[in-house]
């Protein structure tokens, strides 16, 4: 098949192919996150709760490729839960506002792995909030309470006791730890010196 640049499907070819490229560096820049990614996300969120094949289907491509989309995500750090709705505005152009998730979440970041009941991802502050039943992991170090606040611009991660109702968190030792009144629980290592 010889391609010919004067041919109109080629000029929307390699048009289409340039807003891509375009789109995928200012969601790069702005959330850190691939044009692809975005259009999973997207994707699930229209779709609700999809199967590989539906998403495989919906992108139009193998499932094996949908999955590899799908641990690329959980990869990089995105959330993980029993329910996503993704919230974007369509001001010109789709962008993402928030990912709002329910039910077991759990969000990797390097070496520090947090879990709670609920979570919503702000975009555009690049803050994460989780709430019920928070447990932050860093290293061997943990933190137990009922709101975790993670800035993803600054680094800083904070764990308070105001989420309503008590927080518990069973350990790996098998012993459960509640958290009420608004208490923050931890156990820390400290170095030897």
């Amino acid at each position: 098949m010889t391609y010919d640049p004067r041919q109109p499907a080629y000029r929307l070819h390699t048009l289409v192919a340039a807003l891509d490229a375009a789109a995928d560096e200012m969601l790069r820049a702005a959330h850190g996150t691939s044009y692809a990614r975005f259009l999973t996300l997207v994707t699930v969120q229209a779709l609700g709760t999809p199967t590989q094949a539906e998403l495989a289907a919906a992108h139009e491509v193998s499932a094996p490729a949908a999955s590899r989309m799908v641990r690329t995500l959980s990869e990089a750090g995105l959330l993980t839960a029993a329910r996503t709705l993704v919230n974007y505005s369509d001001a010109g152009s789709l962008s993402i506002q928030r990912i709002m998730a329910t039910g077991g979440v759990v969000v990797t970041r390097g070496n520090e792995r947090a879990r709670g009941d609920n979570a919503v991802y702000d975009f555009n502050r690049r803050i994460i909030t989780m709430a019920g039943n928070v447990r932050l992991n860093r290293g061997s170090d943990t933190l137990n309470g009922g709101r975790l606040v993670i800035d993803l611009r600054s680094g800083v991660s904070s764990v308070d006791g105001s989420a309503s109702g008590s927080s518990s968190v069973s350990g790996a030792d098998g012993t459960t730890t509640t958290n009420s009144g608004g208490r923050v629980t931890g156990t820390f290592s400290v170095p030897d010196n």
